[in-house]
């Protein structure tokens, strides 16, 4: 075995019962008697309100309950769903959102158990509603989605897939804002609605979002301040990728996002606005990015309190400056494999978090946990365009169809082993081949 950290695999000694025997006994004849008589006083009172249809295998089942959040009820009280007025749309504000959410809760205190709460979260992503132009693009808007849903399997997280306009005016990267506020609505039990674009990779399966570090925040982006603020660069943050917190402050602020694009009055004006704040803005319109850049400068002191800029991960991560460098973080990872036993243990899937948090520490003990030596947690093929072809013409289509098969195969390597398979070679997606018995040490 490796290091005392992991003692807990070892068999504790068992505690001796036998001087309490007595007790125990006496203790054991008080419970049974006890729960015998409980059972037979519901059982008799059961069989008097409906005498046809009760058994002791009904009272079971019917004690027992089910685990975690009820699916199967949704009391009669009224709530906001009964509010006519209420729109999913952008157009009428939602107003006192917090209390209407917090009232669902109350009525559904199955959702609202323990810090479960705090940290649910639902990842929403999506397509374009017709065929892809490129020929290999529905290949890989269906591999892009499968990698967002094996991570999701894997932490216990909703995910909804959206591939509709909800607003016909709101393309492109706008097209997100309308479904994240209907998100919002049509979900009041999570805390978090995980936005990530369908070109983005989650390339490390095991990171867990540090959401307790966000406690204080309600909207996440990956930035740096000093270039919002010094350099106001279009690039200073990426809106790909955002964590927003389902409250009345987001969706205040998905009116005010919004109204800047083309759901605005002006959306012409508001890119030469943009323009002339952001120098390096190259997109001549109105972008979200730019819009919620213009938002910190202009409107600082009304949102910025609330908005963590996040450099310490790879909430977004730009593709060109990863890719070159997967088979060496991959070797990185095996030589901490080879040397602490029981990373290479065999486990289920459901386990595999366990695992990660062990990887971890012994990563950040030797030294490897910094960028370009740790795995990216998401891996953005900003400008790759993988469904319309139409990539950007810094790139060549053979240098984002390669980078973004290794990206792939690099997510999948990491839920394949948990099946006792991988992909040698990452620019190879077919090919796979079996593991032997501790892997990589075999």
């Amino acid at each position: 075995m490796g290091s005392s950290e992991f003692s807990l695999f070892q068999p504790s000694p068992k505690r001796s019962v036998l001087h309490k025997a007595p007790s125990l006994i006496a203790d054991g004849f008080l419970f049974v008697g006890g729960a015998s008589l409980a059972l037979s006083v519901v059982w008799a009172l059961l069989t008097f309100i409906n005498p046809t249809t009760i058994s002791f295998d009904n009272i079971i089942a019917w004690n027992a309950g089910p685990c975690g959040p009820d699916l199967r009820s949704d009391p009669p009280e009224p709530t906001f769903y009964d509010d006519e007025n209420l729109s999913y749309a952008f157009g009428e504000p939602v107003k006192d959102w917090d209390s209407k959410r917090r009232e669902w809760l109350k009525l559904h205190p199955s959702f609202a158990a323990g810090a479960a709460v705090d940290n649910r979260v639902l990842l929403v992503t999506g397509s374009q509603p017709t065929v892809c132009k490129n020929p290999v693009g529905d290949h890989l808007q269906l591999r892009l989605f499968k990698n967002k849903v094996d991570y999701c399997r894997i932490h216990g997280l909703d995910i909804f897939y959206n591939n509709v306009l909800l607003d016909p005016k709101g393309t492109g990267f706008w097209a997100k804002y309308p479904l994240l506020r209907a998100a919002m609505l049509a979900h009041p039990e999570s805390e978090w609605i995980w936005w990530v674009d369908s070109d983005a990779v989650l390339t490390d399966m095991e990171f867990k979002l540090p959401l307790e570090k966000y406690k204080d925040h309600n909207l996440v982006v990956h930035g740096w301040w000093n270039m919002l603020y010094e350099q106001k660069s279009w690039t200073s943050l990426n809106a790909g990728v955002l964590l927003i917190r389902n409250c009345q402050w987001s969706l205040n602020l998905l009116d005010k996002w919004a109204s800047m694009g083309p759901q605005g009055p002006d959306p012409k004006n508001w890119g030469k606005i943009q323009k002339s704040l952001i120098k390096d803005k190259a997109y001549p319109g109105s972008d979200d990015q730019s819009a919620l850049i213009y938002l910190l400068i202009k409107e600082k002191s009304k949102w910025a309190d609330k908005i963590y800029l996040e450099s310490e991960y790879n909430l977004h991560g730009y593709w060109l400056g990863i890719v070159d460098g997967l088979d060496g973080i991959s070797k990185g990872y095996m030589e901490i494999d080879r040397e602490v036993d029981l990373l290479r243990r065999r486990h289920a899937e459901k386990v595999s978090l366990f695992y990660g948090q062990m990887r971890e520490k012994y990563m950040r003990e030797k030294g490897i946990w910094r960028e370009n030596k740790r795995r990216p947690f998401v891996t953005h093929f900003t400008g790759c365009e993988p469904c319309s072809g139409e990539h950007n013409g810094m790139y060549t289509w053979e240098a984002c169809w390669n980078g973004m098969q290794k990206a792939l195969n690099f997510a999948d390597n990491q839920v394949l082993r948990r099946f006792g398979f991988v992909h040698p070679d990452l620019l190879n997606s077919s090919w796979v081949s079996p593991l032997p018995f501790d892997f990589p040490d075999a």
